[in-house]
């Protein structure tokens, strides 16, 4: 079907390039996943065999073939077992992918509560929090300023590297979708020092700052009061209560207004 040229025997056609081009990607993007691991050695010479296996049947190399065949019959046991930890990482990449992330509103709202029941808590002790919650693009520029975690996130977690002994509580954690990847990072300030005649801190001069700069909200709480603030699009919010915050979590708009400052409530 839709034959483009033929090689001696063999027939190529469009189906056929499509085909190759799929595997061929498929096969690249395994290697740029297992890169730099000893497991890509081993990847590499399993595509020497699976080559060598495609030409001696192009070839009817009887011999060949009959060695291969023993070799294939136990090689996705072998593969398993190889690869355990590179397999785990790749279900992991493609389940945080656009494309499968079919129950992403139920990711969505359970990011939103853990965030909210870590900052509330906080809150009623009076650690001061700053995290940064990636809306779309990372800022890999701002991961790069702190310590790299790339942990899964947790309520638990949050509230231990915002413990004031800790040596991560100071700076700003980066949170995209349900990971944390770098905690005590330094963010931009803001130019506004002052809100409705009250001075703005470092911490939410610094959350305002990041919002004015990135496609982010910024969710800040105060180490001298226990309130909680939101910083998105160059606007502060604050004042917010937990199930206040959950919700404007939970709905995230990437909305372009401009540069101001407000308090919840209108004060």
């Amino acid at each position: 079907m839709f034959e483009i040229f033929k090689i001696g025997f063999i027939t190529v056609s469009f189906l056929d390039i499509i085909d190759i081009s799929i595997v061929g990607i498929i096969i690249y993007k395994l290697y740029t996943v297992l890169r730099g691991t000893i497991a890509s050695q081993i990847f590499i010479g399993l595509m020497l065999v699976f080559l060598l296996s495609f030409f001696s049947q192009i070839l009817n190399l009887r011999a060949v073939n009959w060695l291969l065949k023993f070799i294939t019959e136990i090689w996705i046991i072998a593969f398993i077992i190889l690869f355990q930890p590179e397999i785990r990482r790749i279900l992991m990449l493609l389940a945080r992918s656009p494309i499968f992330r079919f129950g992403q509103k139920g990711e969505t709202q359970e990011v939103a509560s853990i965030i909210a029941e870590a900052a509330f808590e906080l809150s009623q002790f009076q650690h001061g929090a700053l995290m940064v919650v990636v809306k779309s693009k990372g800022i890999r520029g701002i991961s790069e300023t702190g310590d790299l975690l790339n942990a899964i996130l947790s309520k638990d977690l949050l509230r231990s590297i915002f413990f004031p002994r800790t040596p991560l509580h100071d700076g700003a954690v980066i949170i995209k979708g349900n990971i944390i990847e770098a905690a005590r990072c330094t963010l931009p300030l803001t130019a506004t020092t002052t809100q409705n005649g009250e001075s703005l801190g470092m911490r939410h001069r610094a959350g305002l700052g990041i919002s004015e700069q990135a496609d982010v909200i910024c969710v800040i709480v105060s180490e001298e009061t226990g309130s909680i603030s939101i910083a998105e699009n160059g606007i502060l919010t604050r004042g917010l209560a937990k199930e206040v915050l959950r919700q404007k979590l939970m709905y995230i708009s990437p909305n372009k207004s401009k540069v101001k400052s407000k308090s919840f409530f209108g004060k």
